[in-house]
């Protein structure tokens, strides 16, 4: 029994324990609302009988036929001879009608509601107290009023519930479709990472065969292919190191080299082609990077630009990169709606944001001073 349900039941042992000493005080005292004749000591039976159903009302609302069927008893056990009572009898009937309406199934619901409206029609029948216009007006409206309240009340926790389920469900498949799009961006630069060592490769056996004509004759022209031999090596172990970490797929063999930062003025020159007014901004030495890096930028750069072309509805965009001896920033900005890109539309910031932790780098995207802005700063040593 979870905590919820330890509450529950203690509120419910307390509307019983109220319920049955009201009615015990009202045949006992007695009230103004007794009425008829009949002995107070089945009365009092009758109510801690009625009291009992009350406490797990919640829990088990089928027992709450036993409320009605108590008084039935009674009345047979008594030949009508019983006393007619307002909190002894009226007020559990009631509260088992709402219960049985609010708590119980649509089967429950059905037997413990039917039992009581047949009880009520009974006793209006044989006891002469409640054949009167004015009672019968009374008790009826009550009644009807709350059994409406409680198929209400149940309706409506079940819009809440079905509601708090499709939520749930919804944002479950936002997070199976976001991690669907970091794995599939993973196995997207584990791809191409491949292609840049295996280029890597290319360019140190080229130059080891060139060193090795050379050794003798030029020793001079041997050492810069040696050293040309170490800078690549080096460049390419920093890349198995983030290989390893990533899903990639086995279904791609090509060993020509990705774009890197020297490619980013074509996209500029593409996006200026779409209509798209682009002011572009890069230093000389941005280049000597690591092709990883190079293509991290490359890939900012170019989903950036393809996002503000798809969505924000701009005019104009800024592209930045800045060059500093330890870190590569890249800005992309815009003059659009921002609003309308921080709408979902594709996993293009998951996978930029991806791309650039994998270098330790870190990434913003979101409202700048005249529209959308994108941020990347990576740092360039081969062990970030």
């Amino acid at each position: 029994m979870d905590r919820r349900t330890r509450w529950h039941l203690a509120q419910d042992v307390a509307v019983a324990a109220l319920v049955a000493a009201l009615g015990l005080a009202e045949v006992w005292v007695p009230f103004d609302s007794v009425q008829g004749t009949g002995s107070p000591v089945v009365a009092s039976i009758a109510i801690l009988i009625c009291a009992a159903p009350l406490t797990v009302r919640r829990m088990f609302p089928i027992v709450l036929v036993g409320i009605p069927l108590t008084w039935v008893v009674c009345f047979v056990a008594t030949s009508g001879d019983m006393l007619v009572l307002f909190f002894g009898s009226f007020l559990p009937v009631a509260l088992a009608l709402y219960s049985g309406a609010r708590h119980g199934s649509v089967r429950i619901s059905a037997i413990v509601c039917g039992s009581v409206f047949a009880t009520v029609l009974l006793a209006d029948l044989f006891v002469p107290e409640l054949q009167g216009p004015s009672e019968q007006f009374f008790h009826w409206g009550v009644l009807l009023t709350i059994f409406l309240v409680g198929i209400g009340m149940r309706a409506s926790e079940r819009r809440a519930v079905d509601a708090a389920v499709r939520a749930a469900a919804a944002e479950a498949d936002a997070r199976q479709a976001a991690l669907r799009a970091v794995a599939e961006e993973r196995a997207r630069i584990a791809r191409e990472l491949h292609d840049i060592l295996g280029h890597s490769m290319s360019v140190m056996v080229v130059q080891a065969g060139a060193a090795a004509e050379v050794v003798d004759a030029d020793p001079v022209a041997a050492r810069t292919a040696m050293e040309a031999i170490r800078t690549t090596g080096s460049d390419a172990l920093a890349e198995v190191r983030r290989v390893v970490e990533l899903l990639r797929e086995d279904d791609h063999d090509s060993l020509a080299p990705q774009p890197g930062i020297a490619r980013i003025p074509e996209l500029v020159d593409q996006a200026r082609a779409a209509g798209l007014d682009v002011d572009f901004r890069m230093p000389e030495d941005a280049g000597d990077v690591s092709a990883g890096r190079q293509l991290a930028v490359y890939r900012v750069v170019q989903e950036a630009l393809t996002n503000v072309r798809r969505h924000a509805r701009a005019a104009s965009a800024s592209v930045a990169i800045d060059r500093t001896t330890d870190r590569i920033d890249i800005t992309v900005s815009d003059d659009g709606d921002a609003l309308a890109v921080e709408r979902p539309a594709g996993h293009g910031l998951l996978g930029m944001r991806e791309r650039v932790a994998l270098y330790g780098g870190t990434f913003e995207a979101g409202p700048g001073p005249s529209g959308w802005r994108v941020h990347a700063s990576l740092p360039t040593g081969a062990t970030s």
